[in-house]
């Protein structure tokens, strides 16, 4: 079984463990959950870049589609002017771990990125499926509770950007791109948002003309 690994205070956790209902912290039936930034925040490019080459590699031996999930919470610069930094870093860590729990396969990854985000790596991932998901992680994060007085949804939200590929050959981060952006026009449209980027007809058209 993989292990969460995640950072925090034993009181920390002790309140993950409230909020998720048990006596002990969930973990992932299959997926795999990390944080990918320093003891001061900043985040590991490394570390999402590494797993996103992995996820790449397996998607494009495979020959399957890999999609990728850039989340953000909504509003975060009001969120951390109303609560601070460290509840914002208590936050994400409980979305973190709420995630984590909803992933559904041995390759599947979610790795902190920067202070306000998480980075899903999703090969062999049908996009279908990846809306589902998507639509799981939306309804999980509305069932924590987690207040942000300054969202007019009184809640925590996150915005949803999805992109997905048809890997082939090198790593593209063409595709992290795409999700990122996806993400920013989805927060514009409003809360708890998804916007999905396809590139797999960008892939195969670039295929054809080399």
């Amino acid at each position: 079984m993989n292990r969460v690994t995640m950072s925090g205070s034993d009181g920390f956790w002790a309140r993950v463990r409230t909020a998720l209902g048990g006596g002990k912290i969930a973990e992932p039936a299959y997926g795999h959950a990390e944080i990918a930034t320093t003891p001061n925040g900043k985040p590991k490019p490394a570390r999402v870049n590494d797993e996103l080459r992995q996820g790449w590699d397996l998607a494009a031996q495979r020959k399957v589609s890999l999609c990728v999930m850039a989340l953000e919470i909504d509003r975060y610069a009001e969120y951390v002017a109303a609560y601070g930094r460290d509840a914002a870093d208590d936050c994400i860590e409980t979305l973190l771990a709420t995630i984590s729990v909803l992933l559904t396969h041995d390759s599947h990854r979610c790795i902190r990125s920067g202070r306000a985000g998480l980075t899903l790596v999703l090969p062999d991932m049908p996009v279908l499926m990846a809306r589902e998901l998507a639509r799981k992680i939306a309804i999980a994060v509305r069932r924590q509770g987690l207040a942000n007085r300054e969202s007019h949804a009184g809640h925590v939200t996150l915005g949803i950007g999805l992109a997905v590929i048809n890997p082939h050959g090198k790593v593209d981060r063409l595709v992290t791109t795409a999700a990122e952006k996806a993400l920013r026009k989805a927060q514009k449209r409003g809360l708890a948002r998804l916007e999905v980027a396809d590139l797999r007809t960008h892939e195969d058209a670039t295929r054809r003309a080399a």
